[in-house]
């Protein structure tokens, strides 16, 4: 006879955290795949590698869009909020060129799903990146640094963001990493007080 007795309280959640890092392990992932592959990435190999079976992906992700989008909001949450975690552990100057490698590398992810992005913007289904949320973590690294000497107080950020996209523009048309970080230094040096820049000969 089975015990009508319910099991214990939290028997669940187990399964529920198992599943929970199954789904964070499949988006790590995928934003590896798609970086490097493009959006057209093969499923069964993003699930392998995430040690999971296909049938636990589309449990997560239905379909690959839904894959795509989960990866790129992850992107995006990731250089949209670690400007104060960078400040923490940096100088505002070194800050500054640690987020932009970071953006750089959004940039090329996100060039790489920008067929299923525009897919899933046209439909409503997410939201696209808005330069305000890029524009206020530049805004808090310039303020740290006006605040220090370390960088000029008289820039818009807004101006920054349109420099940057314009690196990654140059970046995707026929730029090399080793480009794209000298473009970089060459943001950032514009970026520092003109007292404190090397006089070139």
């Amino acid at each position: 006879m089975e015990s009508s007795t319910p099991p214990p309280a939290g028997t669940a959640r187990p399964l529920r955290a198992h599943a929970q890092r199954n789904r964070e392990t499949l988006i790590a992932v995928a934003r590896a795949a798609f970086a490097a592959a493009g959006d057209t990435a093969p499923l069964e190999g993003i699930a392998r590698e995430a040690g999971v079976g296909i049938g636990t992906l589309y449990r997560h992700f239905p379909t690959r869009e839904a894959l795509v989008e989960a990866a790129y909001a992850a992107e995006l949450d990731d250089v949209t909020t670690n400007a104060a975690t960078l400040l923490a552990e940096l100088p505002p100057e070194e800050a500054l060129r640690t987020w932009m490698e970071r953006y750089a590398r959004f940039a090329a992810t996100k060039h790489g799903m920008i067929g299923t992005l525009r897919t899933g913007w046209a439909a409503g289904r997410i939201t696209p990146p808005t330069r305000r949320r890029i524009t206020a973590e530049i805004a808090v690294i310039l303020t740290a640094g006006a605040r220090s000497g370390t960088l000029r107080a008289d820039v818009d950020p807004d101006d920054v963001t349109a420099m940057l996209l314009g690196v990654f523009l140059s970046a995707d048309a026929h730029g090399t990493p080793e480009r794209t970080g000298r473009l970089l230094d060459l943001v950032l040096d514009a970026l520092r007080p003109r007292s404190s820049t090397p006089e070139r000969p």
